[in-house]
């Protein structure tokens, strides 16, 4: 999925720290563990470096509720190929906080999360609703969720200039105990935006001329997802995922990963996977328009392109005394490449592709 703003950087950055707050879905009625981590994180690639802190801590209270707190910080550097054709490489800091909420009542868990992350010309808030229930003697999990986020858009150098957006998601997923080694997950999400949903700084080109960008205040998606998960015994574990997306605005996405992680020994955890993304672009992206239509944007990310990643990490777990802690440190590397069928690089007339690197190093200690 392409969102009209978002750097390939900040949809990782936000698909990890959201799925650390959001996680408690898919543990039916247990609270989630107690647990502490540190993260420190860097992304290369496109002309964009971003490095920074992300910490999470949650703690239970009682039997019934457990609290999280999650903060992390990007400092980017933006030199993308949007910036150094149509403006000036800059520098600017992301902040993100969030507090999650989790209380357990027999089959049922309630998840409350809020979040909100500023950077110099965007703030975005957010409420996340879910409930997991268990049902079948808990040999099922049916999960419902909902979003509301509200953002507001400034420009820099324009005080004038004030804008907003509306999100909402809701969401409907179901995790199926298929025998003593396979599980199953089944998510669907429908996704409604509206307000001001492009960029105060970007630019299309209409007949080679550099126009304001202009596309619809209003955008209807849907997502659909499959994953299995397989003990393959010897201590070896697979997994599958495919994502199919599609919304209004022409665009249509495919998702596929696996993933196989594999114990050595008593401490070392390694998992490796690859994934592939295919994009169809939306009906108003152009290269260059050649008719000066109503909508019209040249933002390669609502362009046609793909993207396929291969990363691995390893976890060791240093100490650890059962029934009271144990310290984790891991490290992770994706590398990914994307490809794009239509945009280009305005400076060499070529299609533009370019190779990304993310980072990851952090540490656990769940008590």
């Amino acid at each position: 999925m392409a969102a009209t703003r978002v750097s390939p950087l900040r949809r990782r950055c936000a698909g990890l720290l959201g799925g650390l707050l959001a996680a408690t879905g898919a543990r039916g009625v247990a609270l989630p563990e107690d647990i502490a981590e540190a993260m420190a994180h860097v992304y290369n690639g496109g002309g964009v470096t971003a490095s920074g802190p992300a910490v999470l801590v949650r703690k239970s209270i009682a039997d019934k509720v457990s609290l999280t707190g999650l903060g992390y910080v990007d400092i980017v550097s933006n030199a993308s190929i949007d910036v150094v054709t149509t403006a000036s490489p800059f520098k600017e800091t992301r902040t993100a906080l969030g507090l999650g909420v989790n209380y357990a009542e027999r089959d049922t868990l309630m998840t409350l999360v809020l979040a909100r992350s500023k950077e110099p010309d965007y703030t975005a808030d957010s409420v996340n609703v879910d409930l997991a229930q268990d049902v079948f003697g808990g040999m099922t999990t049916v999960s419902l969720g909902f979003t509301r986020g509200a953002d507001q858009v400034s420009k820099h150098n324009d005080a004038s200039f004030h804008e907003t957006a509306t999100h909402w998601r809701y969401r409907l997923g179901a995790t199926q105990i298929l025998s003593p080694n396979w599980l199953m997950t089944a998510n669907a999400e429908v996704m409604s935006d509206e307000g001001y949903l492009g960029s105060p700084y970007r630019v299309a080109l209409v007949f080679g001329a550099a126009v304001p960008e202009r596309v619809p205040s209003t955008r209807s998606s849907r997502a659909v997802q499959l994953r299995a998960i397989g003990d393959l015994g010897e201590r070896n574990v697979v997994r599958g995922t495919y994502r199919y997306f599609w919304d209004n605005w022409g665009i249509s996405a495919h998702t596929a990963e696996l993933g196989y992680g594999r114990y050595f020994g008593d401490n070392w955890l390694g998992d490796v996977f690859v994934r592939y993304h295919a994009q169809q672009g939306a009906t108003f992206f152009s290269n260059n328009a050649t008719a000066d239509t109503a909508y019209v944007t040249r933002n390669r990310q609502l362009s046609t392109f793909n993207d396929a990643a291969l990363g691995s990490s390893v976890s060791y777990t240093a100490a650890k005394v059962p029934g009271s802690y144990a310290v984790t440190l891991n490290g992770g590397v994706e590398l990914v490449r994307f490809n794009y069928s239509e945009f280009t690089d305005i400076r060499s007339g070529k299609l533009y592709s370019f190779d990304a690197v993310l980072g990851q190093l952090w540490v656990s200690v769940t008590f």
